[in-house]
């Protein structure tokens, strides 16, 4: 071949990138995937974009992507503007029956219809339920304590219409995933009695990722992943491991319930749980088909 019919370098590197992806792809086919989405790439149109790509593609390779989304931010901004006051206790939000109807319908509608609206355009077709549709998720009301630090009494907190997962019944997302469709799922649940539940999406993801025997659960998070005291990423962690960290300070604050629901994920049968920074764009592809992957993942022990 002459010199003026060379491949252009850049398509070389897309070949190779598709070559080093292809045993991840037969790897993972058939497969389910749970993704929780938050955080700054619901914000901003440009990581959303990558974000319903990512999804699209893994759905166009074979895998199953099941995405359950956040959205405090949202709701808070919903109840201030109309005039709807909020209480925290220990930084957890009191959901009182008003609070839960303004939680439900941002959840379960504005921000899940622009969920499936962005997995439309990147070429995808997805159906947006709550844990709700088909009984999807039964909850139970979580139960707290705090210790008054005046009386040294443990004291139990009532955080109103806040559930933690009881049950998962996945026969609405085998339905939906089987015919070629991506579910998108608010996190709320309902209880036997009734009542609607507002459900942390970390946990909701965490729950399904276990009832469906899901091969990877992504975290997607405002942060590289986790970090070491010199601010190093850490690639692969086990429970034991996080146990350590998280005894000498290493894992501190929010970080910490993320690791416990991947913990719990990886002890409930899931494969792996990664956690991984959502403004990098394409990070779920980067971890998913490259041997570099691009966050932090824990496997069990």
């Amino acid at each position: 071949m002459s010199a003026d019919h060379a491949p252009d370098p850049a398509l070389l590197v897309k070949a190779e990138t598709l070559v080093e992806a292809l045993p991840y792809m037969q790897r993972y086919a058939g497969e389910t995937f749970v993704v929780k989405y938050g955080g700054h790439a619901m914000g901003d149109p440009e990581a959303a974009r990558d974000f319903a790509e990512d999804v699209v593609l893994m759905k166009a390779v074979g895998i199953n992507p099941v995405v359950v989304h956040g959205g405090g931010p949202q709701i808070g901004a919903m109840l201030k503007t109309l005039g709807v006051e909020t209480s925290f206790i220990d930084g957890l939000r009191v959901t009182n029956a008003e609070t839960a109807k303004v939680a439900e319908m941002v959840l379960s509608g504005s921000i899940n219809k622009e969920i499936v609206s962005w997995i439309g355009r990147a070429g995808g077709r997805a159906v947006g339920i709550s844990g709700k549709d088909g009984r999807l998720v039964t909850a139970e009301k979580v139960r707290r304590t705090r210790r008054d630090p005046d009386s040294n009494i443990e004291q139990v907190v009532d955080l109103g219409f806040v559930g933690e997962p009881s049950d998962v019944d996945t026969r609405v997302l085998d339905t939906i995933s089987k015919a070629g469709m991506i579910p998108v799922v608010a996190p709320i649940g309902v209880g036997e009695d009734g009542e609607t539940y507002n459900i942390n999406a970390d946990t909701m993801a965490g729950a399904i990722a276990i009832a469906t025997g899901a091969a990877r659960l992504f975290l997607l998070t405002d942060v590289a992943g986790v970090l070491d005291k010199q601010k190093q990423l850490l690639s692969d962690l086990t429970p034991r491991q996080i146990a350590r960290l998280r005894e000498d300070g290493t894992i501190s604050g929010g970080m910490i319930p993320k690791l416990e629901t991947c913990v719990d994920a990886v002890e409930g049968g899931v494969d792996a749980a990664v956690v991984l920074d959502g403004r990098v764009p394409h990070a779920m592809l980067l971890e998913i088909f490259t041997r570099r992957g691009a966050g932090t993942l824990i496997r069990a022990d």
